[in-house]
């Protein structure tokens, strides 16, 4: 297999993973840290109608879910990548920053979550993935 086709293959593995890790977390939130009655966490629609009822710790989830999904795709797509596996960890980054951003523009959520999650879940957990995915390698 080339060398091409191995880093598409990583990008690929690597973002579906952490979109399952991301996905996952979200699924379990209601059963992790209970949401008021009438409030479906996959429904952004029931989100932007009870956003007055959900509290900060309705967020804590959510946050957890963006940084690992992001955290394990860098480090997946490190591990499997053969060249430019820290461009392409970055890039998984970018590529979940992109769903951050979509998911701040249709959902209300308060100002210090959209900061938070948007400056730390995404780029920096690239970085740390990729940076966990080179130094857990065997010299």
């Amino acid at each position: 297999m080339s060398p091409l086709v191995k880093n598409i293959l990583a990008v690929v593995v690597g973002l579906l993973v952490g979109g399952l890790v991301n996905f996952t977390l979200i699924m379990l939130s209601g059963s992790i840290i209970p949401f008021p009655n009438g409030v479906d966490p996959m429904d952004p629609e029931s989100l932007q109608a009870n956003a007055d009822l959900l509290e900060s710790k309705h967020f804590i989830i959510p946050f957890v879910a963006h940084a690992l999904g992001t955290l394990v795709a860098a480090f997946i797509i490190t591990k499997m990548a053969v060249y430019n596996n820290r461009r392409l960890a970055l890039f998984a980054g970018l590529f979940f920053l992109a769903g951050g951003i979509m998911s701040v523009l249709k959902i209300s959520a308060p100002m210090w979550f959209n900061g938070l999650d948007l400056l730390v879940a995404y780029l920096p957990m690239a970085w740390l993935g990729w940076s966990l995915g080179k130094s857990s390698e065997v010299d």
